[in-house]
């Protein structure tokens, strides 16, 4: 039996999300041909201090974007990263363990500090090498973190990630654009959605990032407008729960919330339209089901591409304000919805919904 070890970290939801299509895509492909663990070694290792950590780093990429635009470009800059992880010390030996207990004959990391960390730990001893495959889950602006490491493949979202390691000199045959991992719920089939009109609705989800502040304004607004059906997502922020539900209950026009769910896959493919921050999950997700997209927040650096990659195939665009994202809802479906057809024709052909079944594939080949 295949034994699959996926290696995932929660500063940023892309990562898990990457992680959990990949584990589901194997469990669907081979339900009793691989052993598949998944773990985040950070969580595992520091506990609540990795909370802290998690509620900084979220912070500081929402609140001060350009504090991190500056560290990712250095980190962009940096030749070798595995000395930059010895801190680390505590989750290495974690891992160390967990190695000689599963033996994997697949390491699988979504996240990029754990090819260096590995690449420090086989450098010390003769242990038995399992291949190494890195996912990587952004977009066209891809760090150096990400490649410049030990892999046997680097599997990619889509044609211009990939030519960004080829340029950086990974050979071509270590190389895989099998796309983002979505969930294999996207590849199943499901309800063909109307064309906006009177009759069918003009649906849009709004996907609040949990970080911001002023989404209830945007709310607000939103839900002012008559000619929309709108449905917000609040996570698991209960604070920003209460606020959208206060919104709901003195408005005119009704509007559905959604606590964080699995529910996803069905909500992208019944609204026309997605208003969200530009991250690799979302993004790829929204491609997924066709989804075309407002982007109203990017983080510098990593979601970059992702954004220039929406509204370079013309299948959404970028508002960053409140004034922006009224005015490009209601463009999006003027003059019966001309600017949805031409960016629901463009995003239609994007998507790789069976992209975790692929990948699953790909590992249980290897």
């Amino acid at each position: 039996m295949k034994k699959i070890l996926i290696l995932t970290a929660g500063f940023g939801e892309g990562h898990n999300s990457a992680a959990r299509g990949i584990r589901d895509g194997i469990r669907k492909v081979s339900p009793d041909g691989a052993h598949v663990e998944l773990h985040d070694l950070f969580a595992e290792t520091y506990g609540f201090r990795n909370d802290w950590a998690r509620v900084a780093y979220m912070a500081m990429i929402n609140r001060t974007p350009r504090v991190w635009g500056v560290i990712y470009r250095w980190l962009d800059r940096q030749e070798k990263f595995a000395v930059d992880f010895r801190v680390f010390f505590a989750v290495k030996n974690y891992l160390r363990r967990m190695l000689e207990r599963m033996q994997p004959d697949v390491i699988v990391s979504v996240y990029p500090a754990y090819p260096h960390m590995i690449d420090e730990l086989f450098g010390e001893d003769d242990m038995p090498k399992p291949k190494r495959v890195v996912v990587v889950t952004d977009s066209i602006s891809v760090n150096a973190i990400w490649y410049r490491c030990s892999a046997d493949y680097f599997l990619l979202p889509n044609e211009p990630s990939a030519a960004v390691l080829l340029e950086a000199g990974i050979p071509p045959e270590k190389t895989r654009t099998f796309g983002f991992p979505v969930s294999p719920v996207f590849a199943e089939s499901g309800e063909v959605r109307p064309p906006p009109s009177d009759a069918a609705g003009r649906r849009v989800l709004y996907i609040i990032n949990a970080a911001n502040s002023a989404a209830p304004a945007l709310v607000r607004r939103l839900a002012g407008l008559p000619e929309i059906q709108l449905t917000v997502t609040v996570g698991r922020n209960a604070g920003l729960k209460v606020s959208v539900e206060k919104i709901r209950r003195t408005v005119t026009q009704e509007f559905e919330t959604v606590d964080w769910s699995d529910e996803l896959p069905r909500l992208l493919r019944a609204n026309h339209l997605v208003i969200s921050k530009a991250g690799g999950a979302t993004v790829q997700e929204a491609m997924s089901a066709e989804c075309p997209m407002i982007i109203n927040h990017v983080i510098p650096g990593q979601e970059e591409g992702n954004a220039r990659f929406i509204v370079g195939t013309k299948s959404g665009t970028i508002a960053t304000t409140h004034d922006a994202v009224i005015e490009a809802v209601q463009k999006t479906f003027a003059n019966d919805a001309a600017q949805w057809r031409e960016w629901s024709t463009n995003i239609s052909k994007l998507g790789r919904p069976t992209a975790s079944l692929d990948v699953a594939r790909f590992l249980l080949s290897l």
